[in-house]
């Protein structure tokens, strides 16, 4: 079992940055895949970015590319979410979550991959 949460959303104003941060629990955190997606109010959930256990591989949304940055510190159980030049587009509630497989070889985007889901932070950016 894997349990997430998340922290670091709040409100900031378009062109600003913000550090989202999800800790999780359970002997396989290091194991597993962990992604970020994000639902914007009356649109569906889509991903964000995502890194592979080792944390060697990342993979990007198309929207978010050269402005956010994916890390994680398995030491602390602990990966992390940079956003940098903060759009009123990514106004939504961020979500982390963990691979179903553990050691997966490759990082994926679906979100059925992910078993294990957080809370949720909100991320606010104003014009």
């Amino acid at each position: 079992q894997v349990q997430l949460v998340e922290s670091g959303g709040g409100l900031v104003q378009a062109g600003g940055s913000l550090r989202l941060s999800c800790a999780g629990s359970g002997r396989t955190f290091s194991s597993r895949t962990m992604g970020w997606f994000r639902q914007a109010p009356g649109k569906e959930r889509e991903f964000v970015a995502a890194i592979s256990w080792s944390g060697g591989s990342t993979y990007y949304a198309d929207s978010v590319k050269g402005r956010f940055t994916i890390s994680r510190d398995n030491a602390k159980n602990t990966v992390y979410l940079q956003m940098n030049s903060l759009k009123p587009e990514d106004t939504a509630v961020y979500y982390c979550a963990a691979d179903t497989l553990p050691h997966r070889a490759r990082v994926v985007a679906a979100g059925s991959a992910y078993g294990y889901w957080g809370q949720g932070t909100q991320v606010t950016v104003s014009s």
